[in-house]
């Protein structure tokens, strides 16, 4: 069994919160209620977007060991408009502090058709323009998208992971999922 969960903003990736906080924080139990299926993989708290879970230990191993080189998009707002020097360096791959990425595919886009609102909201800054860029990895360090937007200058706000290999979000409402 396969399922396409499109997670919101500020839930774990996770069945239980194994958190020490007293926090109330919303986990994948909120929305999916099928015993026996594990994410394939994870998706950062403040990240949303396609997390794809299954009870095939097999098929879960293909999507999350970075050995398989699984591509998955996303699609990044960052502050400010990225040239296309910054944008090549994506593509070229970037030094972060562990070491240097992967090559990238990136590209401007405009806002994602049907993008569903964020609650809470992304800041806005008068001052400071903000714009969208797709980029599609095939690696998944720690928080790997966002370090690599701020290597470039431009800090990621909202962060959607929009397809994994050949799975994808559309349709798919915010904390809405479906068989694959």
């Amino acid at each position: 069994m396969l399922i396409l969960f499109n997670k919101p903003f500020n839930v774990l990736s996770q069945f239980t919160d194994k958190g020490n906080d007293g926090s109330d924080r919303q986990t994948l139990s909120d929305y999916i209620d099928i015993p026996g299926v594990y994410a394939a993989g994870r998706l950062d708290r403040d990240s949303e977007g396609l997390l794809l879970l299954t009870d095939d230990g097999k098929l879960q191993h293909r999507i999350a060991n970075p050995k398989n080189k699984m591509p998955k998009t996303y699609w990044a707002q960052v502050e400010g408009i990225p040239d296309d020097a910054a944008l090549a360096a994506l593509r070229a791959g970037v030094k972060l502090n562990d070491g240097p990425t992967r090559p990238a595919k990136a590209r401007r886009m405009d806002e994602p058709p049907g993008l569903w609102p964020r609650t809470p909201p992304v800041r806005f800054r008068k001052s400071v323009p903000d714009s969208w860029i797709e980029l599609t990895i095939t690696e998944g360090r720690n928080r790997q998208v966002r370090r690599m937007t701020a290597a470039i200058g431009h800090p990621t706000l909202r962060l959607i992971r929009a397809r994994i290999g050949d799975w994808s979000l559309d349709g798919l409402a915010s904390g809405a999922w479906r068989q694959g």
